[in-house]
């Protein structure tokens, strides 16, 4: 650890460094590692806990009264009324780690009164070390990283995450995949949404979108974009992100193109979105609430450019009261 760093990304790199060195040990033997299921295509592994337990406990030794919002355990550690909230993803990419294909990550993100501040992404696989801290730039292993310099969508690479869940709307999604696919040089989905945008952040892609992401999935991920020179926001290019389940990351010109693209199918598209891709997907008023309920956005969000410069810090993000 380097003593330029802040002193609270450095206690959040050796909390990953922690967790990765438990992730893999048991990477060693991954058929002996005990697995549950949450729910459908939801795993959760005995590692997910040992390493969540590792980083609250080197979180917590070091700053006793910030608080903890975890994955596995929620909120159930550290002060529950503190200004600093950790956000942690013990290991994104479960499903990926038991059948020991090599793409998962840590992801650890300090919020300062609802704002990201740390970020750390850690791939112990590939022991590759994502570190931003706000104002400061985003580095890869010491070294500074930014977006890629593409402008046309058609020679980009793109990474998104396909639904898994009982309830996700698949053929929203597909339409989706099919509108970036024709009109990019690929569409790639890795399986680790955090280390997704730490690659959009190292320009190793030039965009990122899904649906269905909780905050310990992208609060770390979305500073290492914006310290990098890129945006993040919701599909219509709306900042408040963190809690709304949609994604959608790249370097300026790309966000800007993919928001333009993804727009109508975001929950807080306008009206008229809203019903084009109803039906275009041919679905009934019924079936279609599906992609478009529990949303309170405003029906006038332009779909067609991102209405600000999203970044993870333009306004609070607004933390859940509860885990998800």
């Amino acid at each position: 650890m380097s003593s330029n760093l802040h002193p609270m990304l450095n206690v959040a790199i050796k909390a990953a460094r922690a967790a990765g060195a438990i992730i893999n040990r048991a990477a060693l033997d991954v058929e002996s590692v005990r697995v549950s299921q949450k729910q459908v295509n939801d795993f959760v592994t005995e590692v997910d806990q040992a390493a969540e337990n590792a980083i609250i406990d080197t979180l917590l030794t070091a700053y006793p009264g910030h608080g903890i919002l975890a994955e596995e355990s929620g909120q159930t550690h550290g002060a529950k009324d503190s200004e600093f909230v950790w956000i942690i993803d013990p290991l994104d990419g479960t499903t990926n780690f038991i059948h020991g294909f090599p793409v998962y990550c840590v992801s650890i993100a300090l919020a300062v009164r609802g704002k990201i501040e740390q970020a750390v992404v850690y791939d112990p696989s590939r022991n590759d070390l994502f570190t931003a801290t706000k104002g400061r730039g985003a580095y890869m292993n010491d070294r500074r990283i930014r977006v890629s310099k593409r402008t046309r969508l058609g020679e980009s690479l793109i990474s998104t995450g396909f639904p898994f869940r009982p309830g996700d709307n698949f053929k929203a999604y597909m339409a989706m995949m099919g509108d970036v696919m024709q009109r990019t040089a690929g569409l790639r989905r890795p399986g680790a949404a955090a280390l997704d945008l730490a690659y959009v952040a190292a320009g190793f892609t030039d965009g990122f979108f899904e649906t269905g992401l909780q905050p310990w999935d992208i609060a770390a991920g979305s500073l290492l974009v914006t310290e990098a020179g890129g945006l993040v926001g919701n599909f219509t290019g709306e900042a408040d992100f963190l809690d709304q389940q949609e994604c959608l990351a790249g370097n300026p010109r790309v966000y800007g193109q993919l928001v333009g693209l993804l727009g109508k199918y975001s929950k807080f598209a306008g009206a008229g979105d809203k019903a084009a891709v109803r039906q275009a997907l041919g679905q009934d008023s019924a079936a279609a609430t599906d992609l478009t309920a529990d949303s309170a956005a405003d029906d006038s969000a332009d779909a067609e450019a991102p209405a600000a410069a999203a970044t993870a810090s333009d306004k609070p993000a607004a933390l859940p009261d509860a885990p998800f």
